[in-house]
């Protein structure tokens, strides 16, 4: 049996990529702090349906608290030998990176180099980074790639506290691989979608606001549009990615953009019902486009996304639907 150790257990990403390797046969412990950056009750349902598995052990810990962390993990390292440390807690959310980027640096900056210290010190060899196509920010694809976002990008003019944290942690990832030959995989991850998501994303408050009868706010004229990639390709990505590579940056996304304006009809059509659209001014730090090149992942792991978007939608309506008594309450920024 393998043993791995994952870093924001109790989010959307967290909670599958630990269901993937639980299923697989393996044990996994889970760190979460389950803080309050979004409403904790979905948080606390995804962990308890992690706890049903025997060979799920969860700790409540906070990533930036280095001295509890390192005590943890020293002690488990005593009776587990850790394949990996796959790092998936961090502060999300671009919008209120901008009110708050202190926490965004101290979460998503500090939490990662005391994970890579801890790795380094405990000879857990593969380190696995959660990182974000927010990254690419206003940077211009290439005509002759379809205008797709691919990894040779320039990634320094990033638009949001929050893409700087995470691209921050990337060089810092880098920088332990670098000194200490630590095997590791950064997975630059696109707008991920599903059953019980983060209720302050657009398709899961989407979903919500029209099944409830309630009115959605469209930020810009609705032709935006995104790389949406459901989250169980997401996780089958990211337990790929933990074979050795040395070091790689990679994609992980659906490979098709969709406008929001059409997620928006999917997501009609699905519900049987007519969305309330109340528009707001685009956000300044949104980007117009994401379109993930996939063409590394295909051909470095073997990977590429199955779920349709509309297939994707069903699936999230219908986790909706089987947990409306609860899910309707679940607080989202409008």
């Amino acid at each position: 049996m393998k043993n791995y150790i994952v870093t924001g257990c109790a989010g959307m990403i967290g909670w599958r990529v630990s269901e993937l390797l639980l299923s697989n046969g393996a044990k996994v412990i889970g760190i979460d702090d389950l803080n309050q950056a979004y409403d904790t009750r979905i948080k606390v349902w995804r962990l308890s349906e992690l706890k049903k598995h025997p060979s799920f052990e969860f700790y409540e810990k906070d990533i930036t608290q280095v001295d509890e962390l390192e005590n943890l993990l020293r002690a488990e390292s005593k009776s587990n030998d850790f394949a990996a440390l796959i790092h998936l807690a961090a502060r999300a959310g671009i919008r209120q990176s901008i009110i708050d980027p202190r926490d965004y640096y101290s979460v998503n900056l500090n939490g990662t180099l005391n994970l890579l210290e801890i790795c380094n010190e405990l000879d857990i060899k593969k380190f696995v980074l959660a990182s974000t196509s927010s990254v690419y920010g206003h940077g211009t694809a290439s005509p002759s790639n379809d205008n797709r976002l691919s990894e040779d990008l320039r990634t320094d003019t990033t638009i949001s506290p929050y893409a700087a944290s995470k691209k921050a942690a990337e060089v810092c990832a880098y920088t332990f691989h670098h000194l200490y030959g630590l095997d590791i995989s950064v997975l630059r991850y696109f707008t991920v979608y599903g059953p019980a998501g983060r209720p302050d994303m657009s398709l899961f408050r989407f979903v919500q606001r029209i099944f409830e009868g309630w009115p959605i706010t469209v930020y810009g004229d609705g032709t935006q549009s995104r790389d949406f990639t459901y989250v169980d390709d997401v996780a089958r990505g990211t337990v790929a990615s933990l074979k050795q590579l040395g070091f790689e940056t990679i994609n992980l996304g659906s490979g098709i953009p969709i406008v929001l304006s059409d997620a928006i009809k999917t997501i009609e059509s699905i519900i049987g019902k007519k969305a309330e659209i109340i528009h707001k001014p685009a956000h300044p730090a949104d980007v117009k486009k994401t379109w993930a090149d996939n063409s590394k992942a295909q051909k470095t792991l073997d990977w590429s996304p199955q779920v349709s978007f509309e297939d994707g939608i069903k699936s999230l309506v219908k986790w909706y639907e089987q947990n409306q008594s609860w899910a309707r309450n679940l607080k989202s920024v409008s």
